[in-house]
């Protein structure tokens, strides 16, 4: 019997993934959100500029960490559109106390 090898390569899973691990989707989500939410934060936190960097940091790292890991390895938007269905076609069962056959 002859086999056939195939020599997969250690990096096969890194395509279509900034720096290997994380999707082009998730990247491009990810500015979406943090460029408003830091320039928001810049513009209106009424503090001097120490605390103001400091707390802009702290909420542009945490919604951007978010939203390059997604939920359950899905993106945001993905996510949230299968949500969206689920929450359209999701129905309400009453049990009236009584089994027909």
């Amino acid at each position: 019997m002859n086999y056939e090898v195939y020599h997969i390569p250690s990096n096969f899973t890194d395509a279509g993934r900034v720096f290997g691990l994380f999707e082009i989707r998730n990247v491009i989500e990810t500015v979406l959100l943090a460029v408003p939410m830091l320039y928001l934060c810049i513009t209106l936190l009424p503090l001097a500029l120490m605390p103001k960097i400091v707390v802009t940091l702290i909420a542009v790292i945490m919604v951007g960490g978010f939203a390059l890991t997604g939920i359950r390895d899905d993106s945001l938007t993905r996510w949230l559109k299968g949500w969206w269905g689920w929450r359209r076609r999701r129905r309400v069962m009453y049990y009236r106390g009584e089994v027909t056959k």
